[in-house]
């Protein structure tokens, strides 16, 4: 088994074993820090994604971004890769292979990769330096694998969610990971790049 396997098992495990309540204070506490932020004030397309596994949900802070009048977004998977389409109130969703909620796809409806100011991934594990390991499907890294080509305007800002007991000290990494432009988790807001430039 390699170690990249043995920290999704340790992790999802963790994740599991959380309790209703912890897993509710993680959640309030992972919306008031992005709502505090610059990136997410200040955005107006952000994508998000529904809970599967023990990750932290987003409900609180999705809520507070529809009274904002901010576009929500959810992943929908389309082939290996992602494509991202909006997420209004009393969205008609329907479950995916993984048995994960999706919106209905309407390809007009179809919101651009670089089009989107926030990205908030789910994840299994990360490191100090940036680095994610997710759940093994290679979704978001092939999706967003263009974000590494790119010198000026490197949309969307990705910001990884995780509890804080998901960092580890160093994550074996792959040629292909695309890495992370910050976390959240319920202990703080971390960057590890700056911002992307403006056009």
């Amino acid at each position: 088994m390699s170690d990249r396997q043995s920290i999704r098992r340790e992790m999802r495990a963790r994740r599991r074993a959380l309790t209703p309540m912890e897993a509710k204070r993680h959640a309030l506490r992972v919306a008031r820090r992005l709502l505090a932020h610059g990136a997410v004030r200040h955005a107006t397309h952000i994508a998000a994604y529904l809970p599967n596994d023990g990750e932290i949900s987003l409900g609180p802070l999705i809520r507070r971004l529809w009274q904002m009048h901010k576009r929500c977004y959810l992943p929908v998977l389309f082939g290996k890769r992602l494509w991202f389409y909006p997420y209004p109130r009393h969205a008609r969703l329907r479950p995916n292979r993984f048995a994960i909620p999706e919106p209905r796809v309407h390809p007009r409806k179809r919101r651009h990769l670089a089009a989107l100011d926030v990205v908030l991934t789910p994840l299994v594990a990360f490191d100090g330096s940036g680095n994610r390991l997710g759940m093994g499907g290679g979704f978001y890294d092939r999706t967003f694998a263009y974000l590494e080509h790119r010198r000026r305007w490197r949309r969307p800002i990705i910001l990884g969610v995780a509890h804080a007991f998901q960092e580890v000290e160093a994550l074996p990494t792959q040629p292909w990971d695309v890495p992370l432009s910050g976390i959240v988790t319920e202990r703080e807001l971390r960057l590890f790049r700056t911002p992307p430039d403006s056009p």
